[in-house]
C-alpha cells in the first residue's frame, strides 16, 4: 500500500463509518491520539495530521519496563514537540493498582489508560479519542475471544467506535503501517515485551497466527470477514430486540412479556445493558417458565421471573426503608371543608378521630392483617397481594400506614374499613396521599395532633 493509498484508506474508514466530520469542515473537534511511541500509534498521529485534523496526544507511563518505559516517554515528548502537538502524559503505579483492585497487570493498565483518556475528554464535548488498533489486532482479538469462549458479540471483533473512542486504522494492516512510516521516514520505538510470548495475546500473535497462516495464508482476512458477518448478524439481532414489547411501570420497573422472547440471543440483548452476565442470562433463559418469584441480581438491577413477564427493577440501595419518593403526605380537615370523598388510589380519606394522631409509615411485615374497605373480616396483607397478583417487587415495596392498633391504609390499595368516613358521625378527616397535593407535611415516624 502506497503512502497515498494508506491515507486514502484511513479517510475512507473515517467517512464510511462516520467516525469524524470532514477535516475541511469548520468545527471545534479535537482528536486525542493514544500515543505509546510504537509504530501503530505514531502512524495514526502522523496520518491524522496529514489528513488535516487537529490532534493532541496522550501518553501513559505504566513503569512496567524500567528504563524502556522512560525511553518511550522521552521519545513521545520529543515527537510531539517536533510536530507541534500538545501532549497529555500521566505516570501510573500499575503494579500496586493491580494488587489493590485484584486484577491482572494487563487489565490494570487498560483500566488506567481509559480512565486517563476519559479524564482528558471530560468537559470537552467536541472531542474524540483515537486508538491505533489495525486489521491484524482485530483478527487476533477475534481469535482470542474464540479461544476464551464467547458469544456472537465476541466474534464481532473490535468496534470502529465506542462512544468517544474511535479506531480509524481498522482497515489497514500492520505491514501497511510499517510501509507508511518507511515512506515518510518516521522513526518509532519497539516495545521489547511484545516479542515475548508470555501473555495470551502475544502467544496468539507470535505462535498461533504464523501456524494458521501456513494453513491459510489469508487467515487475517478470513477472520475479519467472519467478524463482519458476525457483526451484521449482531446488528440484526440488536435491532430486532428493540421491537420486543417492553412496558415501563412506576418506580422505573420495565416489564418484558415472556411470549415476545423467542430465543436466548434476544434475551441476552435485552438484559446485557442492565449488567447481567452471560451465565445469569443463560440461567434465566433455561428457567424462564419456572415457578414465579425467582430473582436474579446485577450490580444495578434485579430481574424477577413473574407469571407472564420478566420484570426489571433498578437496585434499591436501602430495601428495608421507604425511599424519599415513597413519602406519605397528610393533612387534617373538618368534614365541612371536604367537597367529596376521593376515589384516587393515591389518596386515602379516613376518620381522623378513629385513626388517632400516632401514625407511622413502613413496609409490609410478615403477619400484617387488615380489614379491606367494604369487608367485615380481617385478611392477611400477603393474601391480599397474592389475590391481586402483586409481583415480588411490588410486595417488597408495598407500604402501609399504621397506628398502635394496626394498619389504617394499605398504600395505593385500600383503607381499613374500621377507619372509613361515616356520614353524620365523622367530624374530622385525615387525608393521606402519596402526592403533596394539599401542601401537607409528610409522615416520618409519628404524626402530631392537628386541629
Amino acid at each position: 500500500m502506497t503512502h497515498k493509498d494508506f491515507l486514502r484508506q484511513i479517510n475512507e474508514t473515517i467517512v464510511s463509518r462516520k467516525l469524524l466530520p470532514s477535516a475541511s469542515d469548520e468545527n471545534n473537534l479535537t482528536i486525542i491520539v493514544a500515543l505509546s511511541g510504537g509504530a501503530d500509534s505514531v502512524a495514526l498521529l502522523r496520518a491524522l495530521i496529514e489528513l488535516g485534523y487537529r490532534c493532541e496526544a496522550a501518553h501513559c507511563n505504566f513503569h512496567l519496563r524500567g528504563a524502556e518505559s522512560d525511553r518511550d516517554a522521552t521519545f513521545v515528548a520529543e515527537l510531539c514537540q517536533h510536530l507541534g502537538v500538545m501532549l497529555h502524559k500521566r505516570d501510573f503505579d500499575t503494579k500496586n493498582y493491580a494488587i489493590k483492585h485484584g486484577v491482572s497487570i494487563e487489565m490494570a493498565a487498560r483500566e488506567q489508560r481509559y480512565d486517563f483518556f476519559h479524564e482528558i475528554a471530560s468537559g470537552r464535548e467536541e472531542m474524540r479519542i483515537a486508538i491505533a488498533h489495525h486489521r491484524n489486532d482485530n483478527a487476533e482479538t477475534v481469535m482470542l475471544n474464540l479461544i476464551r469462549g464467547t458469544g456472537l458479540r465476541g466474534l464481532c471483533g473490535i468496534p470502529y467506535q465506542n462512544g468517544i473512542i474511535i479506531r480509524p486504522m481498522l482497515d489497514v494492516t500492520r505491514q501497511d503501517v510499517l510501509d507508511y512510516l518507511g515512506f515518510i521516514e518516521q522513526s518509532y520505538i519497539n516495545d521489547s515485551s511484545n516479542a515475548i510470548a508470555d501473555v495470551k495475546r502475544n502467544i496468539i500473535r507470535l505462535r498461533l497466527m504464523p501456524l494458521l497462516e501456513e494453513i491459510n495464508p489469508n487467515i487475517v482476512e478470513t477472520l475479519i470477514r467472519n467478524a463482519e458477518n458476525a457483526r451484521d448478524a449482531q446488528d440484526f439481532i440488536t435491532q430486532h430486540a428493540i421491537y420486543i414489547n417492553k412496558v415501563e411501570e412506576a418506580d422505573g420497573n420495565i416489564v418484558i412479556r415472556k411470549a415476545d422472547i423467542g430465543h436466548s440471543v434476544l434475551l441476552f440483548e435485552l438484559l446485557r445493558p442492565y449488567g447481567f452476565t452471560s451465565a445469569q442470562i443463560d440461567d434465566i433463559w433455561h428457567n424462564i417458565d419456572g415457578q414465579p418469584g425467582s430473582i436474579w441480581h446485577s450490580p444495578t438491577h434485579n430481574v424477577l421471573r413473574d407469571r407472564e413477564n420478566l420484570v426489571l427493577q433498578p437496585t434499591i440501595s436501602t430495601p428495608n426503608l421507604p425511599k424519599e419518593e415513597d413519602r406519605i403526605f397528610f393533612v387534617v380537615k373538618n368534614i365541612e371543608d371536604i367537597d367529596k370523598i376521593s376515589t384516587d388510589s393515591h389518596t386515602a380519606m379516613l376518620d381522623a378521630d378513629k385513626t388517632g394522631s400516632k401514625l407511622a409509615v413502613r413496609q409490609v411485615k410478615e403477619g400484617d392483617r387488615f380489614i379491606p374497605y367494604g369487608m367485615t373480616g380481617s385478611k392477611l396483607v400477603s393474601r391480599y397481594m397474592i389475590d391481586h397478583k402483586f409481583s415480588a417487587f411490588q410486595k417488597e415495596r408495598q407500604l402501609v400506614v399504621c397506628n398502635d392498633a394496626g394498619i389504617v391504609w394499605l398504600v395505593g390499595q385500600r383503607i381499613d374499613d374500621r377507619y372509613r368516613i361515616v356520614e353524620g358521625k365523622t367530624r374530622r378527616v385525615l387525608i393521606l396521599s402519596t402526592k403533596n397535593d394539599h401542601k401537607s407535611s409528610y409522615l416520618t415516624a409519628l404524626l402530631t395532633e392537628k386541629s
